[in-house]
């Protein structure tokens, strides 16, 4: 069964991104191997606002070599937005209702595992429903003081397992953890 992951960047104090959507903090450092993660994986679930941000991005023409071939291997992959405007798209599957099945039966699907993108509602309803598998965090070496936290409006406490830490130059640590 595909594994449903959720990859993202984190400041020392929680926030996923700062308090008017900035992500300018996020370091992508080669050591951190995201072609690794990105081969593992054959799904991107978004949601609507994320998608339309960040879902068909292209570089500029005259990024580099890297970033454009990031950008291509991403783009490789199925797409489903999750969405209450239901719509149709040729790059993406558009879900509006009845996640927890839907998900399941995407799960139980043949292949790579899934990256759950975000945005941050989509990630608080995967948590509140207990869809993700495992959390990849990548603490960055900055505090916000505000912003949109990772973890908000928890009913329940979220028992993981840390399964694994990784350590990189830029001084972001990757903490690994299996749901419990």
């Amino acid at each position: 069964m595909k594994k449903l992951i959720l990859d993202l960047a984190t400041t020392l104090d929680g926030f996923i991104e700062g308090p008017n959507g900035e992500i300018d903090w996020c370091i992508m450092d080669d050591d951190m191997d995201f072609d690794g993660f990105l081969s593992g994986i054959d799904t991107i679930f978004y949601g609507r606002v994320s998608y339309d941000q960040w879902g068909n991005y292209q570089p500029e023409a005259g990024a580099p070599a890297g970033e454009q071939a990031l950008w291509k291997a991403v783009h490789s992959k199925k797409k489903v937005v999750f969405s209450t405007q239901p719509r149709q798209d040729d790059y993406a599957t558009f879900i509006s209702d009845d996640i927890v099945n839907r998900v399941t039966k995407i799960k139980k699907q043949g292949g790579g595992d899934i990256w759950l993108y975000g945005g941050a509602g989509l990630i608080k309803t995967f948590i509140r429903e207990r869809l993700i598998d495992t959390y990849r965090i990548s603490v960055h070496p900055i505090a916000l003081g505000s912003g949109k936290p990772l973890f908000e409006d928890l009913k329940e406490r979220l028992a993981l397992h840390l399964v694994k830490t990784n350590t990189f130059r830029s001084g972001v640590v990757q903490l690994i953890y299996e749901a419990g």
